[in-house]
Parts: C-alpha cells; sequence; structure tokens
C-alpha cells in the first residue's frame, strides 16, 4: 500500500493527465490501484489499427510508456523524464480494450527503473515492457 504522499501524488497525476490532449485523443483512462501502480484503460477504436486490421504496435507503446511514467512520478517530488522504454509485443491484437499497469522496479536517486504490461479485457497477455527515467531538479507540481 502507497504512503499518503505517493496517494496524493497520485490523485494530482490524474487530474493532470485528465487535462492532456493525448488522453482525449486517445481515449484512455486512467487510476492507481491499490498498489500504486499507475493503470490505463484504452477503449478499441479502430482508428488505431495498422493496414490488417490489427491494433497498432505504437498504440501499445503508449500505453506501455504512461504505465511506467505515471507508476514512477507518483514516487518522486520533483518531475521525471523518460530516458528509455523498450516494448515487447507478444501477440497480435484486434478490436479489444487494452490495459496496461506499470510497477516500480527500483526508485533511485537520479534514476528510477519500472516493469510494465499490457493485457485484454481478459487477462490475455499482449506486451511487457520497461523503462528507465530520470530524476530532475524540477518540483513537483510546477505548472501543474
Amino acid at each position: 500500500m502507497p504512503d499518503d504522499k505517493i496517494i496524493k501524488r497520485g490523485e494530482k497525476l490524474v487530474a493532470l493527465f485528465n487535462t492532456a490532449p493525448i488522453k482525449h485523443t486517445f481515449g484512455m483512462t486512467f487510476r492507481y490501484d491499490s498498489e500504486g501502480s499507475a493503470i490505463f484503460e484504452l477503449p478499441y477504436n479502430p482508428r488505431f489499427d495498422h493496414a490488417l486490421r490489427g491494433i497498432h504496435g505504437g498504440a501499445i507503446a503508449t500505453l506501455i510508456d504512461n504505465a511506467g511514467w505515471f507508476t514512477v512520478a507518483a514516487r518522486h517530488d520533483t518531475w521525471i523524464a523518460t530516458v528509455e522504454f523498450q516494448t515487447r509485443l507478444l501477440e497480435p491484437v484486434e478490436k479489444e480494450k487494452l490495459i496496461s499497469r506499470g510497477w516500480l522496479i527500483r526508485a533511485g536517486k537520479s534514476l528510477s527503473t519500472a516493469g510494465m504490461e499490457v493485457k485484454t479485457e481478459g487477462g490475455r497477455l499482449i506486451a511487457v515492457g520497461s523503462g528507465t527515467f530520470a530524476v530532475t531538479s524540477v518540483p513537483f507540481g510546477h505548472n501543474a
């Protein structure tokens, strides 16, 4: 269970995400679970299909990045920046709602690491990933 400070930062991050253009473009929803993991849900939208009608890997990679970044961001007093993330696409998926989840691997002073996954609503594992995030000196809440 995350401490009160993480919960409060998480509430601010959810509110901030709800104002982001990407949220409205993708139609994603975002919340934290009881463990402090960022959870994103992407309803099926045919505008994110590739030419063979499966959901494009770029949409899946966006879910991976968001899950990791927001999981790590709630644990720091300053903003973080994505250094790198990798996505391993395991199975094709079409016409299904997708759910991503991040979990903290390590919260460091200068770099933090998260693991991420994307599943279908029915629980089928579609993609896994990991990411490294730099801890900046910009105070949390700056311009938020």
